[in-house]
């Protein structure tokens, strides 16, 4: 299975200035493709921290989606990160200054061309709404924070690098709805079922409601899903706790 991430970056979500847009945009836009989200983490704009989990997803091999921190002003620090990472310095991308003069003529200069500036080696995202391109390097898509940007740069990433992959994942979910258990009530259930089945994640989700209900499942391989969802439910019965399919 192909890991996909995403970075979402800056002070600003952090502490509340900003609202996040682009985690439940992102599981949209693989599930849609029968893709999904493996991890996602959110970072301030602190260049030491950008650094070293850029480096740790590059070295994983995973597929990557970076949003904010590639503009031109001081508090911005993924280009220069995503550089350091790869070990690669930062030169100006012809094309990308191309795209920008085209854009803003001689307004460009002295300060829009900054954003043209890229790691050594790395390809273009164009951008559809002011063509300052983003910019890709190791399996790592690096998109502006604004989500009507960004948004549409990712939809591109996906349909010209991982067409490929689309619904071509065997990979199923599936739960039932336990009524009148708790999380506690089924742990050794759980732990029997992650026993029998390591290659499989299991998920436990409780409703706050006056039935102490429990939404249990599996996720990962269809044919075993399958399997262990029979066992999981014969499991919840054996328990005597009621239940039904989501």
């Amino acid at each position: 299975m192909q890991s996909f991430g995403i970075y979402i970056i800056g002070d600003e979500i952090l502490s509340g200035k900003r609202q996040d847009a682009h985690l439940s945009k992102v599981i949209s836009l693989l599930s849609a493709r029968g893709l999904h989200l493996s991890w996602a983490h959110f970072i301030g704009d602190i260049p030491t921290q950008i650094t070293s989990h850029l480096k740790a997803s590059m070295a994983r091999g995973d597929v990557v989606f970076s949003f904010g921190g590639i503009g031109a002003t001081p508090d911005d620090h993924t280009r220069q990160c995503a550089a350091a990472a790869a070990g690669v310095p930062i030169v100006r991308h012809a094309e990308a200054v191309a795209n920008i003069e085209a854009q803003y003529g001689e307004t460009a200069y002295p300060k829009r061309v900054l954003m043209a500036d890229f790691p050594q080696g790395c390809d273009l995202i164009p951008n559809p709404v002011n063509r300052v391109a983003g910019f890709s390097l190791h399996q790592h898509y690096f998109v502006p924070g604004f989500p009507e940007m960004a948004h549409p740069m990712v939809e591109w990433v996906l349909e010209t690098y991982y067409s490929h992959l689309f619904h071509a994942e065997d990979y199923q979910e599936q739960s039932i709805v336990v009524t009148e258990a708790g999380e506690s009530d089924m742990i050794d259930l759980m732990n029997q079922m992650l026993s029998q089945y390591p290659t499989l994640k299991l998920f436990s989700l409780p409703r706050a409601n006056q039935r102490r209900t429990t939404e249990v499942g599996m996720k990962g391989q269809s044919d075993l899903v399958t399997q262990a969802m029979v066992e999981l439910k014969a499991g919840v019965s054996a328990l005597g706790y009621p239940w039904v399919d989501v």
